[in-house]
Formats: C-alpha cells, structure tokens, sequence
C-alpha cells in the first residue's frame, strides 16, 4: 500500500500546487484564442497524459510492481516503495533508463512552465490536472481490479530475470 500510495500522494501534491494556477484563470479576461488553447491543452492532456500515458502504461505498471513487492518483499524495496513502483531501481535498465530520462523530461517542462505568464500557465496547468486527475483514477480503478486478482504478470512489473 505505501508504494501506490506514495505514487498517488505525488501525483495528488502535484495536482494541489498547479490547480491554483488554473483557478486564477477566471481572474482574467480570456480571448476566444486563449479559450480554444484552453479547450486544446484539457483535450490533448487528457488523451496524452491521462489515457496514453497513465492509463495504458504508468498506472499498471505501478499497480503489478506493488503487487510483486507484496509477494516478493525486500526491506530496501518496502522502504522506498514509491520509488520501486515507479521504476527508478530493480527493474529492466532499459525501463530505469526510460523512467528516469522521462522524469527529468517533466522537470524540465515543469522549469519552463513555471516561467509562463498567465493566462498561458494556467492553460497549460489546466491540462495537467486534468491529466494527472485520470492518471490517479486510472491508478485506482487498477488497483481495485488487481485486489480479485493479486497474482501480476512480472513481465508487466518489469523486474529483472534473476528477482
């Protein structure tokens, strides 16, 4: 519980420090072009992030390495669960590789991001909620759906061979 807990109190915090920024939006008068930027950046967010990424791969991926962490528990593992169930160690080197590079990706957007004046940050902030708010639903509703079935494919958790 405390790996895809974890997972889900980061993608909640984040959520928590950018839906300010988006609520800000209704602080400013928005031109028929920032509403359709508005419309485009929820859309494509949602399909991108939400679905593509977190509902077809990240979330689960997540949900069967914490259920290969519960059959398989290490103490190293356990005490940093978050991390595990987000491929950052005991895993392919090339998911390692892929799950780092794609984290250091977002933090560079999120560097850039934070530069833009509003409107255009809470437009783009807006999709990310968005986004991150179906990662988190998708998360759950894996994680519900793996309780009937707690034997996870470890091809699907990416451990390495020798685990």
């Amino acid at each position: 519980m405390w790996g895809v807990g974890g997972v889900l109190l980061l993608l909640g915090f984040a959520i928590y420090r950018l839906a300010p920024m988006t609520f800000a939006l209704k602080d400013y008068p928005l031109s028929p072009f920032h509403w359709c930027a508005l419309v485009l950046s929820v859309v494509y967010m949602a399909y991108a992030e939400g679905y593509k990424g977190f509902h077809l791969a990240f979330a689960p991926r997540v949900v069967a390495r914490a259920s290969y962490l519960g059959q398989y528990p290490r103490i190293h593992h356990l005490l940093l669960a978050p991390l595990f169930c987000m491929c950052f160690f005991h895993t392919t080197r090339k998911r390692q590789l892929i799950s780092i590079g794609l984290s250091c990706t977002i933090l560079c957007f999120v560097l850039i991001a934070s530069q833009l004046p509003q409107p255009w940050r809470g437009i783009l902030d807006a999709g990310v909620v968005v986004g991150l708010g179906l990662g988190i639903t998708s998360i759950v509703y894996f994680l519900i759906s793996a309780l009937g079935q707690p034997e996870q494919s470890a091809a699907l958790a990416e451990v390495p061979t020798e685990a």
